[in-house]
């Protein structure tokens, strides 16, 4: 079983069955909390989900390392978007596109708190590589504490060429590299516009032809001495001046 048809914890699982996410069958820890099971169990009666009470151990094991808070769900697949769903969302909310392009991301809780972020701010959807990348998994959902199941996930075979595309399609490109001259507090007129963020790998940035495809390169100021935020703290930054911008001009 794939680790991205798991879903595991109270909130993430709600925030699932009320998406409409096709639950298959629903575990649940036989000393977990009233309060925290009741709803479930009430959301999937209506549904006519199957619920079973196992032992916490099993669970334990469904899906090891990942905090379920005695509550485990097999779901059917993620279901990635498409690159023109993302940009459909936009002209379906009467928004210049808003989107987030990940390079190789590795860690699945930064992918997490990035689309929590996200949905927050108003992103249309993230694009990420099919290969080299976290994928959407447990984990992922939840770290997202259920903003997985409202920011749409693209999966793409060559980021540049639909970086390239996007460009086409009349979207800005801007990279985040600390070695750029700009600052992001000086990008206010493309921020404000069609924009598609780029957030490099954790340790390696940006990869040397996803840099050279982006139309600006901006850097966040720094006044330490270490010289890369984290990648999810880096990318929330960036989404909250989108979001202040588009405030203030929109």
């Amino acid at each position: 079983m794939e680790d991205q048809e798991w879903i595991a914890g109270k909130h993430s699982l709600m925030e699932a069955l009320r998406a409409g996410r096709t639950i298959n069958k629903i575990w649940i820890a036989e000393g977990a909390q009233k309060h925290l099971t009741q709803p479930i169990i009430a959301e999937a009666k209506a549904q006519g989900i199957v619920v079973q009470f196992v032992d916490k151990r099993k669970l334990d094991t469904m899906v090891p390392g990942v905090q379920h808070q005695g509550v485990v769900a097999q779901a059917a697949p993620y279901a990635y978007a498409e690159v023109e769903d993302l940009l459909a969302k936009a002209a379906e909310r009467g928004e210049a596109p808003f989107l987030l392009i990940l390079d190789e991301l590795e860690d699945p809780h930064n992918l997490g708190s990035i689309l929590r972020t996200a949905e927050c701010t108003g992103v249309h959807g993230v694009i990420i590589p099919k290969r080299r990348s976290v994928a959407v998994t447990a984990t992922v959902s939840r770290t997202s504490a259920g903003a997985v199941e409202y920011v749409p996930v693209a999966r793409v075979t060559n980021l540049v060429q639909t970086m390239e595309q996007l460009k086409e399609a009349g979207v800005w490109i801007v990279g985040t590299d600390v070695g750029a001259k700009e600052e992001i507090y000086g990008g206010g007129k493309i921020l404000g516009g069609p924009v598609a963020i780029v957030i490099g790998n954790e340790n390696k940035g940006m990869g040397r032809l996803v840099r050279e495809t982006c139309d600006v390169l901006l850097k966040l100021p720094m006044n330490g001495r270490l010289n890369s935020l984290n990648a999810s703290v880096a990318a929330g930054v960036m989404m909250y001046e989108v979001m202040r911008i588009r405030r203030t001009e929109g």
